[in-house]
């Protein structure tokens, strides 16, 4: 597993975060099962609703040239604590890449993983729309 490659990835895309408001800089990288990785970083926006998250950067990088099957996220913050995905992003990690390993990194390099079902156990899916 690529897992070294893919922790250090996210880290440095916390370095492209454009986070003005509220200072809190995330960067994410994603595995893809034909071994590529994706990088993302959030993007704040004076009216916080249109803001994105590290997390669906990285996801909406990857679909958007093609990728459809996923390993792993590495999500990456400065906070001494673990920060996991928000609900947006836990709800586009089920739905996008189904349940995949996630792993979370802090601000002193120590890591926690989980899989995208442990954070969301009963997701609405695709086939909820059948």
């Amino acid at each position: 597993m690529k897992y070294k490659e893919l922790i250090e990835v996210a880290r440095n895309a916390k370095n492209y975060s454009y986070s003005p408001y509220s200072k809190f800089r995330v960067g994410a990288a994603v595995l893809t099962k034909a071994g590529k990785i994706y990088s993302g970083c959030n993007i704040e926006n004076s009216s916080y609703s249109l803001t994105i998250c590290a997390e669906r950067t990285a996801l909406f990088k990857a679909i958007s040239v093609g990728e459809r099957e996923f390993v792993a996220i590495v999500i990456s913050t400065d906070e001494k604590d673990f920060i996991t995905p928000c609900g947006a992003c836990r709800q586009v990690i089920s739905d996008l890449a189904g349940n995949i390993e996630i792993i979370l990194t802090n601000g002193s390099g120590k890591i926690k993983k989980f899989r995208t079902n442990d954070l969301l156990p009963h997701p609405f899916t695709p086939p909820n729309l059948e």
